[in-house]
């Protein structure tokens, strides 16, 4: 199974740091927010990494490389100026992730999530498999409800989707390039009774913002 990396935002709330450094360069704890996920991929077993490409994005492949020093084959994919929004992008890297299952995963979050576990999460008929968590401060209304192992769109206690999740290409069916989210595709999909979920109650943070960014830095660094 080949994973994808959501890298291409702007990460306006992140400025000044984004204005010269692209969101997922940023440092905590010593290390690149990127260099977190591709390690934990690695060590799970994924071996065939894709990462899209937006603001600044032409610095993350000279620091990355190909990614021989993290155990895995990086390849990249570039978008438009302005970027091309989560489904967008996407749907622009597909020739790069093939036909099969892929697993998602958003360049600004941090997570001690042992990713090996979503290989075998995806039900036969699904779309997409979407990890859930408790509801952090800045979020606290939620996202979407798990019942029984599947997500809904409406209804109450609410989780948030962590922004990982195993998809299946033709969730983008008739899809055509250009700018979109991914949102409107997952609430298709979840009507149609296509998308399974997890509720991971493991360390999962959000680095939205400076203040969320200094916090995981300096825990990290106490560690």
């Amino acid at each position: 199974m080949k994973a994808m990396i959501l890298a291409a935002g702007r990460g306006e709330r992140m400025r000044p740091l984004t204005d010269t450094l692209p969101k997922p360069l940023l440092t905590v704890g010593g290390r690149a927010l990127i260099e977190y996920h591709l390690e934990r991929l690695a060590a799970a077993g994924f071996t065939d990494i894709v990462i899209n490409l937006g603001h600044l994005g032409e610095q993350i492949p000279a620091y990355l490389g190909d990614g021989a020093r993290y155990g895995v084959r990086i390849a990249y994919s570039p978008e438009p100026p302005g970027a091309l929004e989560t489904g967008g992008g996407i749907h622009h890297a597909l020739p790069l992730l093939g036909t099969a299952p892929f697993l998602l995963v958003n360049g600004d979050v941090w997570t001690d999530l042992p990713f090996g576990g979503l290989r075998t999460l995806l039900a036969a008929g699904d779309l997409a498999h979407l990890l859930l968590v408790d509801n952090p401060p800045q979020h606290p209304q939620g996202d979407f409800v798990l019942l029984d192992g599947r997500v809904q769109a409406e209804g109450a206690a609410r989780l948030t989707y962590s922004g990982i999740a195993v998809l299946q290409p033709p969730l983008f069916a008739g899809c055509t390039p250009g700018r979109f989210s991914l949102v409107p595709l997952l609430r298709a999909a979840m009507a149609c009774g296509q998308v399974g979920g997890s509720h991971y109650r493991g360390d999962w943070r959000d680095i939205g913002t400076r203040e969320r960014l200094a916090a995981l830095d300096a825990e990290l660094r106490a560690r």
